[in-house]
């Protein structure tokens, strides 16, 4: 049986969002992120600041030089996080969906009688109408072409207006498709293999897919073949059912170069309570805690530990990340930013009774905290002594990869 694979991507999603919020932002320039004077970074930029030169991950304030009638709104990561679910909810016409990211995902549509491009439009039309967001689909008979699908047809898109394309490639035609696409568009071709590619007269898809295989493996071993492979189509990877996450993290980039060591502490617990909260919610706890710092220089270094035992306790998390600080920050040393993180990631092992009766009183009241919150907001609890967010430090939500 052919199969029909589906990848669907939410055009500028956190502005759309932001745009169903408040609908006078629909067709301007604008960006969800920090603030510049906090050393802010875009987010995501509506297609109407795209125009003028403004991306994703671009700092604020050069945002802000390239277009300067930019509009700047706050991220609210929590409701992108709803409404994530939500799309992903409308997505479910089979079981086999792999979820890549907030917003884009594969789905496997091979077992419905329906045609590749009804689905598509069925579910496109779904999520235009029912939560009024743009979403653009590939299709195709595996994940690698339906991916490379999509970015092409989006790319074809242009002005201030999101794309909303469909664009599928019937089974037989996946080469020819590939053929005149820059390597570049390739999964797996980053800017140092499509060097190596163009050093042998290779800067199309097409001439990948006909290299001879002694040629590709003379210059990248074993990985060769693979890439010729997929040069020509070629792409058998299934969609997996769970998106695995492997790290749990907050970091905060600092207004002003922070010497102090209890500013730098408190940040730290800040950080690990947001950490500890995030896995808790998915019910994940980990056994490596590391942090991050980066010097006045932008020299960046990261420190490891590894417990015994897993955990998704705040305090615990504080602890050994104030062990690492301890040992890696000389005294009085400006710190632009701080970050912590768990990995080593599984189910926590709390019911199990391997845990003391502090831990598992600790458990049961960060569980109750978690749940206020949730419920009225993460600032109806805040620790004595914890410093103010707003003015001092441009915070990241929690990241999972």
């Amino acid at each position: 049986m052919t199969r029909k694979i589906l990848h669907l991507d939410l055009d500028a999603f956190f502005c759309a969002v932001e745009e169903n919020n408040d609908p006078t932002l629909k067709g301007k320039p604008f960006a969800v992120g920090g603030q510049a004077d906090r050393r802010g970074v875009v987010a995501s930029c509506s297609y109407a600041a795209r125009m003028h030169g403004v991306h994703s991950a671009m700092p604020m304030g050069q945002a802000l030089r390239l277009c300067p009638e930019l509009i700047v709104v706050s991220s609210r990561h929590g409701r992108y996080g709803e409404v994530s679910k939500q799309v992903m909810a409308l997505l479910e016409v089979t079981p086999f969906i792999e979820k890549i990211s907030i917003d884009e995902a594969f789905v496997d549509v091979t077992t419905l009688p329906e045609s590749i491009e009804q689905i598509a439009h069925m579910l496109q039309d779904r999520v235009n109408t029912q939560l009024q967001l743009p979403i653009s689909i590939g299709g195709a008979t595996n994940k690698l072409v339906a991916k490379i699908a999509n970015d092409w047809g989006k790319a074809q898109k242009k002005g201030p207006t999101p794309p909303n394309t469909i664009t599928i490639i019937p089974p037989g035609e996946e080469a020819a498709f590939l053929a005149p696409l820059p390597t570049q568009s390739l999964w797996g071709v980053g800017p140092k293999t499509a060097e190596k590619l163009k050093a042998i007269g290779i800067i199309t898809i097409g001439g990948l897919a006909e290299a001879p295989s002694s040629t590709l493996e003379m210059v990248f071993g074993r990985f060769g073949p693979d890439l010729r492979d997929r040069a020509r189509g070629i792409d058998d990877r299934p969609i997996s059912m769970e998106h695995e996450v492997k790290s749990v993290s907050n970091e905060v980039t600092f207004v002003k170069d922070i010497q102090d060591a209890t500013h730098l502490e408190q940040t730290l617990r800040q950080l690990s309570e947001s950490v500890g909260r995030r896995l808790r919610k998915d019910s994940l706890a980990g056994t490596t805690v590391q942090i991050k710092l980066r010097w006045e220089d932008f020299t960046t270094i990261t420190r490891q530990i590894t417990l015994s035992s897993a955990t998704n306790l705040d305090q615990e998390i504080f602890e050994n990340a104030l062990t690492l600080f301890k040992q890696n920050w000389p005294f009085g040393k400006p710190v632009r930013l701080i970050g912590v993180g768990v990995s080593n990631l599984g189910p926590p092992m709390h019911q199990l009774e391997l845990w003391g009766d502090d831990h598992q009183r600790q458990a049961r009241l960060l569980n109750a905290m978690d749940e206020l919150r949730d419920r009225f907001g993460r600032n109806i609890i805040q620790r004595a002594g914890r410093i103010p967010s707003p003015k001092e430090s441009e915070q990241k939500p929690p990241e999972s990869e």
